[in-house]
């Protein structure tokens, strides 16, 4: 192999840091790398390709909140099957499920805080490091296993019963994380935004559809009948992901080229066959260990993730109090029309993720042109202005002072809305916009951090969890309190004035991003 297709096939972490922060001059029309003006491209996979993994991984993470929402219709039956108060049962729902849809009190979620969170962060980590697609795969499998336990758990033991939900939400919370480090492996700054985008929508699925196939399942065949289509639906996905993912960690096989050991490999080697005449199969040393939390530690990157769980905390403050308000407001709604109302904001956020994400390559390509267009009026060439140096920064944070005003007035003019006890039609296309934006704007910090460091994709995405985690239980544990205090218009205005109070993060990371980039380029040189 020659020494540039070397270069191109070990996938170093500086050459990722440096190909995340730029347009990927090596497949930029005219352009070329600094090491070579031949160099290979990002990946081998083709655009179908790329949206066909994206395709596979989506299919996947609809596991962590359909795990979940599948389970709200049957937790009345479980109460008398177990003979347990619903409070207990409901100690066995996820937390971030719980909170949002009011089932559990903040003060009884220890357990499943510790779950939630930390089980991304260690699938994750081992993610970064061992490979995706064993990771992705053994997730699936294990949520599947104690699906079994749990269609089999007899009614005299609750603690079974807890236990084994644990298990399950083990399995099923990390495959969010471990789907967003795929997208970063496989793909170049001006197409992530749209992959992002639309991979939210298997994720996003979960709570739309879970109750629904829970209650009918239930209805039809029994509350085990839940765990049981669970553990045949998880074990399907991991056959097919055994059947057709490919490895895509960069570590290991490069921009794909590279031939892993048999694990990492397909049976079914469906993908990038067209560009492995050159594949090799040399080995690749495996990465050390990093303990996720020091990603924090990176200024830019934990502002980012600040501002993100400010914008998801408000949105958690919007949604979990939606039944309560409503049902508080307009009193003839009946349960069922209740539920629907949370089709609105859940369809804003469907819409959201599809659309944004192609805003975002659409804008980024715009700083992209600009900047060129720029260089060769100072009749300087493009490699001096693309590559490490350019403003991943502001392409994705320019349109966000706009998208945040927007949630912001979105937010206010729902609660004043409920306030004053306009007709429904109102506070429910508030919602539409509420879901939309929030979307909006969570997918542009985190398709901006999967940016910065692509090579710990699934590491950072966790570490986001774990700050969103927080800040939204803090949200739900006071935001009836609120209400309670200052009614539900001032309420919903003091939440959009914390969006505006964390609005000057946006700056502080568009100033400080390129140096803090630059430390970690150096940083990851230096370790080679």
């Amino acid at each position: 192999m020659t020494e540039r297709h070397e270069k191109a096939a070990t996938g170093t972490d500086a050459q990722m840091n440096e190909t995340a922060d730029s347009p990927s001059p090596s497949t930029t029309p005219g352009s070329s790398t600094p090491d070579s003006h031949q160099s290979e491209s990002f990946s081998i996979y083709t655009t179908k390709e790329k949206w066909f993994i994206v395709a596979l991984i989506g299919y996947g993470g609809l596991f962590s909140p359909l795990s979940s929402n599948i389970y709200f219709p049957v937790i009345p039956a479980l109460s008398q099957v177990f003979g347990k108060s619903i409070e207990l049962i409901n100690l066995t729902v996820r937390v971030s499920d719980a909170l949002l849809f009011g089932l559990i009190q903040p003060s009884k979620v220890t357990m499943y805080i510790v779950f939630q969170a930390l089980a991304p962060m260690f699938w994750g980590t081992l993610a970064d490091s061992w490979g995706r697609r064993p990771m992705f795969i053994a997730c699936l499998i294990l949520l599947s296993v104690s699906c079994v336990g749990l269609a089999l758990v007899p009614p005299s033991a609750y603690w079974l019963l807890l236990l084994l939900r644990c298990v399950q939400a083990a399995g099923s919370a990390s495959t969010i994380a471990l789907g967003a480090g795929v997208i970063g492996d496989i793909s170049e700054p001006a197409e992530r935004g749209g992959f992002f985008g639309v991979y939210n929508i298997g994720p996003l699925a979960g709570p739309a559809i879970g109750p629904v196939l829970g209650g009918a399942l239930a209805d039809g065949l029994g509350w085990r009948a839940i765990f049981w289509f669970l553990c045949i639906a998880s074990a399907a996905c991991a056959v097919v992901l055994i059947l057709l993912l490919p490895e895509t960690l960069r570590s290991i096989v490069g921009n794909g080229s590279i031939i892993p050991g048999p694990i990492s490999r397909p049976i079914l080697p469906l993908l990038g066959r067209k560009h492995r005449k050159t594949a090799t199969s040399k080995s690749m040393p495996r990465k050390p260990f990093k303990n996720p939390l020091l990603l924090l530690l990176n200024v830019d990157i934990f502002l980012l993730l600040f501002f993100n769980g400010v914008i998801c905390a408000v949105f958690y403050g919007v949604n979990t109090s939606i039944s309560t308000i409503f049902h508080e407001t307009y009193p003839s709604l009946s349960q069922t029309k209740l539920g629907l109302c949370y089709l609105a904001i859940g369809g804003g956020m469907l819409v959201g993720s599809a659309t944004c994400g192609k805003l975002l390559d659409w804008d980024y390509q715009r700083v992209k042109r600009g900047i060129i267009a720029a260089a060769e009026a100072r009749g300087e060439s493009r490699l001096n202005v693309e590559g490490a140096s350019f403003p991943i920064e502001k392409a994705r944070i320019r349109l966000m002072p706009f998208l945040v005003a927007l949630y912001v007035a979105m937010c206010a003019a729902y609660g004043w809305c409920i306030q004053e006890k306009v007709s429904i039609a109102g506070p429910v296309i508030l919602l539409i916009g509420v879901g939309f934006l929030s979307m909006a704007v969570m997918n542009a910090t985190q398709t901006l951090i999967l940016d910065l460091v692509p090579d710990q994709g699934s590491s950072v995405t966790a570490c986001n969890n774990l700050i969103r985690c927080a800040l939204s239980a803090a949200m739900v544990a006071v935001i009836q309190l609120i209400i309670d205090a200052i009614d539900v218009g001032w309420t919903y205005v003091l939440l959009a004035g914390l969006c505006i109070a964390a609005s000057p993060l946006m700056w502080v990371v568009m100033i400080i991003g390129p140096r803090w980039r630059e430390r970690r380029r150096k940083k990851a040189q230096s370790t080679q």
